[in-house]
């Protein structure tokens, strides 16, 4: 076997097709072997779900990155699934026009990429996730049959919403070769307002009263534990603190600038205090931190440990983060508030990990109507699938029977999803 560049997938070689006709090619002929196919982007989620025991033949979409065709008055561009985020930022920008969706690493991370794993970002607060942009899509299904849905209009209705179906289902229905994507104005600047906060109440009174508010976020961040503490960008925390509020702002200069003073006298009548500004250019980098936090498993004191996603109501937010730092007072956790959506990275002992995530956390999340999934597992953990993807559904059959018509031998991303893996 090959030396794997692609540590986390037992990969017995890596092909790198040319154009979406030699996919097609190459899927069928796996098709006819049985042989596993494991879709390759930018390599910056390769260690979401399971890690699969069957060596198999790794896809790059590396060479399918050109723009198909933009048509910047539409508002939309089509491009090849390589393409990268930094690459697709790039030439939106020029036209002044961006995708309005944090990506990790957008050097690395691919359109198709983030189109199969669906990230949730800062600003997903007010702008959503990849799901609300992807407008048509063309992928090669198990069998090596191509298949398309949506359009390259932002009005269309195509039958079954094959996009949305497609977005998230990191690369078990089909291996993604072309993307449609409706895209926004860029806007003329941006700004970050943070505060540290004493206790888990005055974080709630705080995130009570931007729901009041008539300043307009782009995203609500709480964050806490060891990663936030001595932070280059917003400072140390303050002695007296556990927390911090970062409230990110978008928009014209003029609406930026009254958004932060006005959001800045609400924090000060509230008692909030030790508050920075980062505007403009000064904003972007923690924008971007923010969005990686998620995919670096190295937490405040240095340790590799389990990342988890966690889905909530808004209002149980405080309330999750405050048991997950009693479950671990070494977690360092970042909170999409407004969403309700959070990364905790999490250093369990690797032979308990499996008990305190089914015994503990999951029931804390179930009566609070929240739900979880693992993002990383920490080194030797050996997690079953029901301790990463969470005990089956009732749609999980519905969900098995879509995954057995695109893909009917299991060969895309066998082992790693929710789905049974089927015997070669």
């Amino acid at each position: 076997m090959m030396d794997d560049p692609y540590p986390p997938l037992p990969l017995t070689d890596v092909l790198e097709p040319a154009d979406q006709t030699a996919v097609a090619e190459l899927v069928e002929r796996a098709h006819r072997d049985g042989t596993p196919v494991y879709p390759i982007s930018g390599g910056t989620n390769l260690h979401y779900g399971l890690p699969p025991a069957e060596p198999g033949l790794g896809l790059s979409l590396a060479g399918l990155d050109r723009v198909v065709d933009y048509p910047a008055r539409d508002l939309t561009i089509t491009v090849e699934a390589g393409l990268t985020i930094a690459a697709l930022a790039k030439r939106l920008a020029g036209e002044g026009q961006r995708l309005p969706v944090d990506v990790a690493h957008p050097e690395r991370a691919t359109v198709g990429g983030i189109v199969a794993t669906c990230p949730v970002g800062p600003r997903h607060y007010r702008w959503g996730t990849i799901r609300d942009y992807v407008i048509g899509l063309s992928a090669v299904d198990g069998s090596g049959a191509g298949f398309s849905g949506g359009g390259r209009v932002v009005k269309n209705a195509a039958g079954y919403d094959l996009c949305r179906l497609v977005t998230g289902s990191l690369g078990t229905l089909g291996v993604i070769t072309q993307v449609t994507l409706m895209v926004k104005p860029l806007p003329e600047t941006s700004a970050l307002l943070a505060c540290d906060l004493s206790d888990f109440d005055a974080a709630e009174k705080l995130l009570a009263a931007l729901v009041h508010t008539q300043v307009l976020p782009s995203a609500i961040e709480l964050l806490a534990g060891p990663a936030w503490k001595e932070d280059s960008l917003l400072g140390p925390l303050a002695e007296s603190a556990s927390l911090r509020l970062v409230v990110g702002l978008e928009g014209t200069l003029a609406e930026v600038e009254w958004m932060l003073a006005r959001l800045q006298e609400e924090w000060r009548q509230a008692g909030a205090a030790a508050m920075v500004r980062l505007r403009g250019l000064r904003a972007d980098p923690l924008f971007q931190r923010l969005a990686e936090f998620p995919f670096d498993a190295e937490g405040g004191n240095g340790a590799s440990g389990l990342v988890a996603q966690i889905h909530v109501l808004p209002g149980s937010v405080v309330g999750v983060v405050r048991s997950l730092l009693e479950i671990d007072p070494a977690a360092s956790i970042l909170a999409h508030a407004g969403g309700g959506v959070i990364h905790a990275r999490l250093h369990l002992n690797p032979e308990k990990t499996p008990a305190v995530i089914d015994g503990r956390l999951r029931p804390n999340l179930a009566s609070a109507g929240g739900s979880m999934v693992v993002l990383r597992q920490p080194e030797g953990a050996l997690l079953s699938r029901q301790t990463v993807w969470g005990p089956p559904r009732p749609s999980h059959a519905a969900m098995q029977a879509i995954k057995d018509q695109f893909d009917p031998k299991g060969i895309l991303n066998r082992g790693r999803f929710v789905f049974t893996p089927k015997d070669r």
